[in-house]
């Protein structure tokens, strides 16, 4: 008898298109990372991973994870150039079943399957059986979304765009980066403060609340290094605020979404802050919400460690919704 064709799992980001193959009721495996810059898009990207592992037998069956909306067959990635129809990826791939889904949505699906050594706690709180969680991440941009465990019909994650919603000042100087921001972009979503170019943005605009002489953009990693190593006071400042600001946004979403069950923090700006990342600031921010900081007190954050968090996602997906 021929073994089962292994199902194909891919997470597709701005700067990343991350893939695996998996069996059903086994954890994922033959990893690879491809840069989206150095494919035209997803199908050659698919046909290059799968010439890499050489599969006994090509899968058949798909569930991708885009950092986009998705809407129907058109796909069109927020922070790429990539862009493909559903159906004629499957097509060209020999797949008789494509999911895509929402990267965040995959995410909300992974949070069931973390244990211990998957997540970092920050700060105090006890999840509520149950509970709806949260999950946000800053990287190339800013996702979202919500796992309901307890849904009619079964456990479902919501799809979301909240990365995109505006965002609030807490204090007079968050104002005035706002403000310099508005000046620029027009619409200030949180995705342009918390996100991997948004941190850039918040120290290019400190630099010109400053009337500093370098007022240009820095690169998000080299201002992430310099406050690493405390060479730069303004790159402390603009990673200060971040979390601060990171914080506000969890709490934003747990009120929101009623995640007594917890929010959980994932992307891949965050770990590369190391010790620079205040996880004191980001909780006290997460809890200042005046009549509502002793219910977010209760409200466990944790920050996500697993390094391939979408692959248990999109199995446990294609396990639970599919299979």
């Amino acid at each position: 008898m021929r073994a089962e064709a292994p199902r194909l799992l891919a997470d597709i980001g701005g700067t990343n298109a991350r893939f695996a193959l998996q069996r059903p009721g086994q954890p994922p495996a033959r990893y690879r990372v491809l840069k989206t810059a150095d494919h035209p898009g997803l199908g050659v990207a698919i046909a290059r991973y799968l010439a890499l592992v050489r599969p006994a037998r090509i899968p058949d069956v798909a569930a991708i994870a885009v950092a986009a909306p998705v809407l129907g067959d058109a796909i069109a990635l927020t922070n790429s150039s990539w862009s493909f129809s559903t159906d004629a990826v499957a097509r060209a791939a020999g797949l008789t079943r494509l999911h895509v889904l929402n990267d965040f949505e995959v995410l909300a699906w992974a949070l069931a399957t973390f244990g211990r050594d998957d997540l970092r706690k920050i700060g105090r709180g006890r999840p509520a059986a149950q509970a709806p969680c949260a999950v946000f991440g800053p990287g190339t941009g800013l996702g979202v979304s919500c796992f309901l465990p307890e849904a009619a019909g079964g456990p479902a994650a919501l799809a979301s765009e909240g990365g995109h919603t505006s965002l609030a000042a807490g204090t007079a100087r968050e104002a005035a980066v706002i403000e310099v921001l508005r000046k620029r972009f027009g619409h200030v979503s949180a995705e342009r403060l918390l996100s991997g170019p948004g941190l850039a943005n918040i120290y290019w605009a400190l630099t010109r609340l400053d009337n500093a002489a370098d007022a240009e953009l820095m690169k998000p990693g080299v201002i992430a290094r310099e406050a690493r190593h405390a060479n730069d006071p303004r790159a402390l400042e603009a990673v200060a605020m971040f979390s601060a600001l990171a914080g506000q946004f969890a709490g934003d979403l747990a009120l929101t979404f009623g995640a007594r069950g917890g929010v959980y923090v994932a992307g891949g700006v965050i770990p590369r802050l190391g010790t620079a990342f205040d996880t004191g600031l980001f909780r006290r921010r997460f809890e200042a919400k005046g009549r509502f900081g002793s219910w977010l007190q209760r409200v466990p954050t944790w920050l996500i460690t697993h390094p391939r968090p979408a692959m248990p996602g999109l199995a446990r997906y294609l396990d639970l919704v599919w299979d």
